[in-house]
């Protein structure tokens, strides 16, 4: 796969047959199961490997602009990237493009820090806003 522009951070993905609709490309809701793969591999990958076994994030917002399908036996390559942390959440931006480059999906989506004992929701950790900074060396990280 070719780089994405701008993420530094993809992840691969095979479509599956199972992943199509009756116009035989990808279903639109495979689509955030693919995201959220993709977040969940970025997040251990910056976060650290324990990250997956202690979650306290719940994802509040998605917004999907779909650009162009997908179809079996594609692989498709999956863009992830941190753009703002803010004291209880951060955004995500992502990106799906085809083999061939085009772009397939652009994604955003608003993760809150929670704590699911308290059952609400909790000041992102300051070790994740240092993580994360130093991962996407990016101004618009605040700290």
């Amino acid at each position: 796969m070719r780089e994405m522009e701008g993420y530094r951070f993809t992840a691969a993905r095979d479509v599956e047959f199972r992943d199509l609709d009756v116009a035989h490309h990808v279903n639109n809701a495979v689509y955030v199961t693919y995201l959220e793969t993709a977040r969940i591999a970025y997040l251990a990958d910056v976060l650290g490997p324990e990250f997956v076994y202690q979650i306290s994030l719940i994802l509040a917002r998605i917004t999907v602009d779909f650009r162009s399908p997908a179809r079996f036996p594609e692989r498709l390559e999956i863009g992830a990237r941190v753009t703002r942390v803010g004291t209880k959440s951060f955004d995500m931006e992502h990106e799906i493009r085809g083999e061939d480059g085009r772009l397939v999906l652009e994604a955003s989506s608003v993760l809150v820090a929670y704590d699911y004992e308290a059952d609400g929701s909790m000041a992102v950790p300051e070790d994740w806003r240092a993580r994360l900074a130093a991962y996407e060396e990016r101004s618009s990280v605040a700290t």
